[in-house]
């Protein structure tokens, strides 16, 4: 389970590809990598009996899967696509039993990292396994992968949100002057977008419009009043209602940044790991203890 995947998607490099060019490809790819809708309906309407998946469940294994990421270092390319999996499963497997959420968020995080990160820093299961603190095996792994790849006809490499975060925000600096392009630090942006990820409403909104909302609400903030009508001059090619999800966003923001619901148990991220994984892992993994709070704006 530790080879690399092949990609099915061209949202990969683009060198010398216009960025128009670029954006009308991953929006013609977008709609075959979206969650089933129905599926996401059933999971939220859901309660909390123990015996069936719900959202909240699903929030809790994205946050773990977000201070999986920060712990290995991983790109916030590989954890939106991880989140991209996990909703599309989920919403296909509607009577997913709770107690198999682990193994299933594992194996669509590792899939991920599979198809983003380089090889030579792509964890052994066994490794990944210990450090997640989970009791399954790597043979369970290798079938819940198995199932995962089959039940999304091996569509792996989809069209995120962090895909599209990226585009636009290379086409706004591409119309902003220079002195004002340290206004929308592509970091702070990032960790804007994987707040918006641990809330199960945006599984609902598709991957184009969640970012362009995202940056929409950062360049009103900053206030770059001509950003903003050319950003709203792209909603033109992504459908749905860009005025509600920015208020959608700004909201989620805030929860995350005023109230300890976002943040996870502390004591599940004091691993417990072996000698020969220890030397293995870079200097920084050790550092990550908790979700981490979105940047200050650039003045």
């Amino acid at each position: 389970t530790n080879g690399a995947y092949e990609s099915d998607s061209v949202s990969e490099i683009w060198n010398g590809v216009p960025l128009a060019m670029q954006l009308k490809v991953l929006l013609e790819q977008e709609s075959r990598y979206q969650p089933k809708l129905s599926g996401l309906r059933v999971l939220e309407a859901a309660h909390d009996s123990g015996l069936r998946m719900t959202s909240r469940l699903r929030d809790f294994e994205v946050k773990d899967l977000l201070s999986l990421t920060r712990f290995f270092g991983f790109s916030t390319e590989t954890f939106s696509l991880a989140v991209n999996l996990l909703d599309r499963f989920l919403a296909l497997m509607k009577v997913i039993q709770p107690k198999h959420l682990s193994c299933v968020g594992l194996c669509c995080f590792y899939i991920a990292v599979k198809s983003t990160e380089e090889e030579r820093n792509v964890p052994l299961a066994h490794d990944l396994i210990r450090i997640s603190q989970n009791r399954f095996t790597v043979s369970d792994m290798i079938r819940m992968e198995k199932i995962i790849l089959e039940k999304l006809c091996w569509r792996v490499k989809a069209p995120t949100a962090m895909s599209f975060l990226r585009l636009y925000h290379s086409y706004i600096l591409e119309h902003l002057d220079m002195e004002i392009r340290k206004a929308l630090n592509m970091e702070r942006l990032e960790a804007q977008l994987k707040a918006c990820h641990c809330s199960f409403i945006f599984s609902k909104v598709k991957p184009s419009l969640l970012s362009l909302a995202t940056l929409l609400l950062e360049v009103q903030e900053q206030g770059l009043h001509s950003a903003a009508g050319d950003l709203q001059c792209l909603q033109q090619h992504s459908n749905g209602d860009l005025v509600c999800v920015r208020e959608l966003v700004a909201k989620c923001l805030t929860e995350y940044s005023s109230t300890k619901r976002f943040k996870p148990n502390n004591q599940k991220l004091r691993w417990i790991i072996s000698g020969r994984t220890a030397r293995q892992l870079k200097h920084s993994y050790y550092k990550i203890a908790h979700l981490p709070t979105i940047p200050e704006a650039s003045c």
